[in-house]
């Protein structure tokens, strides 16, 4: 992986565990660890999963980047178009939050 695809997952990662309460927070930071890769993988694919069902109660649209950043961390084709969509991503919401935000 380049550095530079590195450093962009890993801010989105912590991102993420910004975004979630404590407990959950100290979850992914574990699940990055290159020990937890067995689990790591597994919970990846319910968390992209998850995410396409979002329309269902208790699953949400966040578990798919947060799936597809855990997957791009082992899976090495996946980690460049990562962070390119989740900067993406970013940039969109960052424009939307403007935009809502009165002048």
């Amino acid at each position: 992986m380049s550095d530079h695809h590195k450093r962009e997952l890993d801010r989105h990662f912590a991102w993420f565990e910004g975004k979630l309460p404590r407990r959950p927070a100290q979850f992914v930071v574990w699940l990055r660890k290159p020990s937890s890769r067995l689990v790591r993988i597994p919970v990846a694919g319910l968390l992209v999963v998850g995410g396409t069902l979002s329309f269902l109660p208790v699953l949400g649209l966040w578990m798919l980047p947060l799936g597809l950043v855990l997957f791009a961390q082992d899976v090495p084709v996946l980690q460049k178009p990562t962070a390119r969509t989740l900067g993406w991503v970013e940039r969109k919401w960052i424009e939307r939050q403007r935009a809502k935000t009165p002048q």
